[in-house]
């Protein structure tokens, strides 16, 4: 093995192994503080600790939180509890006190080693995405360092897990476009009317079992699921008209599509009941006697809890509905502190602001660049739609409940492919770009016409790179509002870029 090749291989692996070794530290170190149950862990770590002992939720008594901050946690009755979320988050939180104890650090360290996990994912899907190592380590790092990411992962809540399972299924998605290219090409050129129905795609069985699992979390994992069923169909379609096949609308919707529903749909509905194992195989758990048929009982639960997610509109301080997500009007204030010379510390679900709002603006200029490829009938770029397929995932849906109460850290979920949204931005920006045309061109018209388009995309390159370092600087300003840092207030105070920030 040569030096360069040494360099290489240890570049390769270096810089995002360190990137997730710098995520691991500030998501991990010092989790167990603060000792008390933060804003909604009062509902999910009692949940997770009943569903540990009993397999399902358990009640707790009056005001139960003080006795169980400080150890007692026995305080709980085998009487079923009504909850509005499925358990597989919760048995997550269980593991980390299985393992650790009932203590803060027990009740957290699950939730972050999966933010953790969620850099180094991130990076491969980056990479996938650009072919890019540079960008993917851009944007691993700048999830590392976001406060949103690190207060999501140092707080015992579902959406982190959410997030990494729906990203992790729309990589599987990524692998299966290859294969599944290929092979319809092949197909057409054995029938060029209808092309073939493709049963061969393990990563589409991959990633229905995620997000059955992802919705095993929340039930916001079947906007997921309903995403990426279209967008199969989709690229299907596409793909076949691009290989040649003559009835490819038809193909795709009636030949290939209930294939790739079978595919998709079945694997998660397995993997989101094996989610239900503790509270199918007890007789404990609420309402499960409502029926003898333990699968009719979980589906008068799953009908109640239906109803009440219709429901949940009551006030809160920190409510926001999914509009103001992209401002940031009002985010979520889930622990704050002060000390005794006045400093201030605080754990916010708000993303490192020009990363939020520079990735929104990447995103709706990728959505130009989509809408206008489809509109000319041009090549359809996969970056693109594959950044806009994530954010109507884990975005879109939520429009459409404008009175329920929403709060900003469901925007974690959003967070990854917002990020990836910028990084695939700076790559269209940094692509060279098509010459001007000169008429009966000199040879050395050509070469200065090549000189100038070279010095334009170093231009490019630069100006992107110092806009990404900026990004940077900004996430590590914003970064105490992750971690819960104290700082002193004309520090504090300086984070607050608008009036509604969190005083």
């Amino acid at each position: 093995m040569t030096a360069r090749s040494t360099t290489s291989a240890a570049l390769r692996w270096g810089v995002p192994l360190t990137i997730t070794a710098l995520a691991a530290v500030l998501r991990i170190a010092g989790v167990g503080g603060p000792s008390e149950l933060i804003f909604d862990e009062t509902y999910y770590v009692k949940d997770a600790w009943t569903l540990g002992n009993l397999g399902y939720e358990g009640t707790w008594g009056e005001d139960p939180n003080p006795a169980f901050e400080a150890g007692d946690t026995d305080g709980f009755t085998e009487e079923g509890s009504f909850v509005a979320h499925p358990p597989l988050g919760k048995w997550i939180i269980a593991l980390g006190m299985a393992l650790f104890g009932p203590g803060p650090t027990g009740w957290r360290i699950t939730t972050a080693i999966v933010g953790t996990l969620l850099v180094p994912l991130l990076y491969i899907v980056a990479k996938r995405l650009t072919g890019s190592a540079g960008l993917a380590a851009a944007g691993a790092a700048l999830l590392a360092i976001d406060p949103l990411a690190v207060s999501m992962s140092r707080i015992a809540l579902l959406d982190t897990h959410l997030a990494f399972l729906v990203l992790l299924a729309f990589w599987f998605a990524l692998l299966d476009r290859p294969g599944a290219v290929a092979a319809i090409r092949k197909g057409v050129e054995r029938d060029g009317i209808a092309g073939p129905v493709l049963w061969r795609r393990p990563w589409i069985l991959a990633a229905g079992a995620t997000l059955g699992l992802a919705t095993a979390v929340k039930w916001s994992g079947l906007y997921a699921i309903a995403v990426l069923g279209i967008a199969l169909v989709v690229a299907d379609a596409i793909d076949r008209r691009r290989a040649g096949a003559t009835r490819w609308v038809e193909s795709a919707i009636g030949y290939q599509g209930p294939a790739s529903f079978v595919l998709l749909v079945p694997p998660a509905l397995v993997t989101y009941l094996i989610s239900w194992t503790g509270w199918l195989t007890t007789t404990g758990g609420y309402g499960r006697g409502s029926s003898p048929n333990p699968l009719v009982a979980l589906w008068n639960y799953h009908r109640a809890v239906f109803g009440f997610h219709q429901g949940v509109t009551s006030d809160h301080t920190y409510a926001s509905p999914a509009l103001e997500w992209i401002p940031m009007l009002n985010p979520t204030l889930m622990y704050r502190t002060t000390d005794e010379a006045g400093g201030v510390g605080l754990m916010a679900a708000l993303p490192n602001p020009v990363v939020w709002w520079g990735g929104l603006l990447a995103v709706a200029f990728l959505a130009v660049r989509l809408a206008i490829a489809v509109v000319r009938r041009r090549r359809v770029a996969g970056p693109e739609a594959f950044v806009v397929m994530g954010i109507l995932a884990t975005y879109a849906p939520w429009l459409l409940l404008p009175s329920r109460t929403m709060f900003t850290f469901y925007a974690i979920t959003m967070l990854p492919f917002v990020i990836l949204a910028l990084l695939v931005a700076v790559q269209r920006i940094r692509a060279p770009r098509d010459p001007a045309p000169l008429p009966d061109p000199t040879l050395e018209e050509i070469r200065a016409e090549q000189e100038r388009q070279a010095a334009s995309s170093e231009a490019r390159r630069a100006a992107t790179n110092v806009i990404l370092l900026g990004f940077g600087a900004v996430g590590l300003f914003f970064l105490p509002f992750g971690t819960g840092w104290v700082e002193p207030e004309i520090l504090y105070r300086a984070h607050l870029w608008l009036p509604t920030w969190f005083l």
